[in-house]
């Protein structure tokens, strides 16, 4: 007797707190195989066997579906952003859209939902690489030493803020700085393009790698893009409000290095006077008069 309860205790102190079986079972036996179910023959019709006769394909209990994919939840997350963004018929609108989206992880780990800043109407809009720690704090686009360098760039052509309109590729700040993921810039490119529809500038600036691969839909860097005017369509049902035309919005962009990178090298730094001259161009080729 004193060895079976110092043998419970021993069960105790291991950890064991339940039995499995009212029975005690000698686990060092060999188990003895079960007897194999009868087998009906002919003329045993009234026999009753213990078996139960197999289960049918409709009574089996179905497989739980599996988990949808990445691309499939970013499908869905795109879906639901043009819904939200359709919807919008001014920037603040879109912004309030934008803060309340449920659908992008980004936004509950950012700081803040980054609002662009400038006219809309403006005849040029800037969109730039996604917010950097100054922005996200901020909670402004081009803020910090990006907004001044920024700023320095657009000045040389005699562009201040005033003729501007300045957002970044995408609202929220990716944890610790890292790129956004291709499923993350698709989720919220509606916001993107319908923000382009509001703000109703005449030309895109599209400063940086991020913003040039995703609204051109080329895997090509900003370095090789910048230079040359290219097309941007909005797809139809986000260019305009209760538009039922099917027409698309074309707006030309061009492409040129992000503020950030004129520090890289003399090569980055003159490209962007290039860019810039080239812009001022095109601007007295609109008739565009400054500060108009």
């Amino acid at each position: 007797m004193t060895d079976s309860l110092s043998l419970l205790q021993l069960y105790v102190e291991w950890g064991a707190d339940e039995a499995l079986s009212p029975f005690p079972v000698d686990r060092l036996t060999t188990p003895q195989a079960k007897p194999p179910p009868p087998i009906q023959r002919a003329g045993d019709e009234g026999h009753h066997f213990s078996h139960a006769p197999p289960a049918s394909p409709a009574a089996r209990p179905s497989r739980p579906a599996p988990p949808p994919s990445a691309a499939t939840m970013a499908e869905r997350a795109a879906a639901d952003a043009r819904a939200c963004a359709a919807r919008a018929t001014t920037v603040e609108e879109l912004h309030a859209v934008m803060a309340a989206f449920e659908h992008c992880a980004l936004r509950d780990t950012a700081t803040h939902t980054v609002a662009p800043q400038g006219r809309p109407g403006a005849h040029v809009m800037v969109v730039g690489e996604a917010p950097d720690a100054d922005e996200d704090r901020g909670g402004v686009a081009f803020c910090g030493e990006t907004g001044r360098l920024t700023d320095r760039m657009f000045g040389s052509i005699g562009l201040s803020r005033d003729d501007l309109f300045l957002a970044p590729v995408i609202a929220w700040r990716p944890p610790g700085g890292r790129p956004p993921s291709a499923m993350e810039l698709k989720s919220c490119l509606p916001f993107l393009q319908r923000l382009i529809v509001l703000a109703r500038p005449r030309r895109l600036i599209l400063m940086g790698n991020i913003p040039v691969a995703l609204l051109t839909g080329e895997r090509i860097t900003a370095a090789r893009a910048r230079g040359r005017w290219r097309d941007i369509t909005v797809p139809p049902n986000l260019s305009e409000t209760g538009n039922n035309s099917g027409t698309a919005h074309v707006i030309p962009a061009l492409p040129m290095r992000h503020a950030q990178q004129l520090r890289a090298s003399p090569t980055a730094r003159r490209d962007a006077w290039k860019d810039m001259l080239e812009l001022r161009k095109t601007l007295q080729e609109d008739g565009y008069n400054h500060g108009a």
